[in-house]
């Protein structure tokens, strides 16, 4: 398996998921299962099958997180020495330069992402056209609604 890029904090993120999964969820869902059991017939009973099905999420989401975890490639962002360019981790100063607003991301792995607090995938189309690039650059991003151009104004290793 390909190894998987992550920030600190993104590691941070799925290692306190995987804890939570294992000594809070499991435990929670096993207690239910066992309390489903001791009303008798399972065959008619709801509150065992959604028991059940719980736990396979969670044994699933545990599975998943392992792997994850277990190549992970974790990229701490301050001891980046990219000369200034865009790179997994940076943060990036940005123009738009059709709409005239600046914006700021960070470029992060596939879990991480989360538009809203500006972290986006490494893998998105935005990310792909500004690895490389130097503050002054403008990047051209086919996005899924249309060109947009973007003027690189400053690139921080935070």
């Amino acid at each position: 398996m390909a190894t998987i890029p992550l920030t600190v904090r993104g590691a941070e993120l799925l290692r306190q998921e995987l804890h939570r999964l294992k000594h809070v969820e499991r435990p929670s869902v096993i207690n239910a299962i066992s309390e489903a059991r001791a009303q008798g017939d399972l065959s008619e009973n709801a509150d065992y099958d959604a028991a059940k099905e719980r736990q396979g999420f969670i044994e699933g989401r545990i599975l998943e997180l392992e792997s994850k975890l277990s190549n992970a490639q974790v990229i701490d962002p301050k001891t980046v020495n990219a000369d200034g360019r865009v790179v997994f981790g940076s943060t990036v100063d940005l123009e738009d330069l059709d709409a005239g607003k600046q914006v700021t991301y960070q470029i992060v792995g596939d879990d991480e992402a989360d538009i809203a607090q500006g972290l986006i995938s490494v893998s998105s189309p935005i990310a792909r056209s500004l690895i490389g690039k130097s503050p002054g650059d403008v990047a051209v991003v086919q996005a899924p609604g249309g060109r947009r151009e973007y003027e690189i104004l400053d690139v921080r290793y935070l």
